[in-house]
């Protein structure tokens, strides 16, 4: 089976971006190398419902308790198993824009202290037990500022599962930086994870080329290991 590589951060982090840019790097090395992007908003029926809840259809953040917020992206990434055991059976690498990590980061930010661990054991118990995902070999966080995620999705083209320039999530940056606070934190604990800056000493944008790089040297050197 492939190895799985999931990258992960706050919105408008550039997941897309450096995903699209590593499997491209991959492939050019004659490395098979697939993709698949979370939310799948049009495929599952979960994610149709996460789109209506991103729009407000189900209340604010504070109205949805995060254990049944983080169902629907459970159930979206169940109801896509098929399709990920299938890439990852043609394929010798696997990279995922937002899996796993993204439930635990954005519904633990809602919580604090023992709430929140045992929220974040709660979700990957479902997702790897119950549901019987595939764990990542490697996630990689590319940490963000929120102040230059809400400046980054500002200039984001519309996508399909809303009509806002923001959705219920990305318009509240106090929410975001809590969740990159969160991930920052899950990612010291798990010694599979790599965080890559996405800014610079002085808190400028690093470029997309720079981050890219950092990246495709991690993502190689564990390849090129047992």
């Amino acid at each position: 089976m492939a190895r799985l590589i999931a990258i992960e951060g706050i919105d408008g982090s550039g997941k897309g971006t450096q995903t699209s840019l590593l499997v491209n790097a991959l492939n050019a090395q004659e490395i098979r190398t697939g993709t698949m992007q979370f939310p799948r908003y049009s495929a599952t029926y979960f994610g149709a419902a996460i789109g209506s809840f991103l729009n407000g259809k189900f209340g604010s953040l504070q109205q949805v308790h995060p254990q049944l917020a983080s169902v629907l992206y459970a159930g979206d990434r169940f109801e896509s198993k098929p399709v990920l055991q299938q890439l990852m059976a043609d394929h010798d690498v696997v990279v995922l824009d937002r899996f796993v990590g993204s439930n635990l980061a954005h519904q633990g930010a809602k919580l604090a202290g023992d709430e929140r661990r045992e929220l974040v054991k709660w979700i990957e118990t479902i997702e790897f037990e119950v549901f019987r995902l595939p764990q990542p070999d490697y996630t990689i966080l590319i940490d963000m500022s929120s102040a230059w995620s809400h400046e980054l999705v500002r200039r984001k083209a519309t996508r399909d599962y809303t009509d806002k320039t923001a959705d219920l999530q990305e318009a509240d940056s106090p929410y975001l930086e809590r969740v990159r606070q969160c991930y920052l934190e899950i990612a010291a604990d798990r010694d599979s994870w790599k965080i890559i800056r996405g800014l610079t000493d002085d808190g400028q944008l690093r470029s997309v080329d720079h981050i890219a790089a950092d990246i495709l040297k991690f993502v190689s050197e564990r390849l090129s290991s047992p």
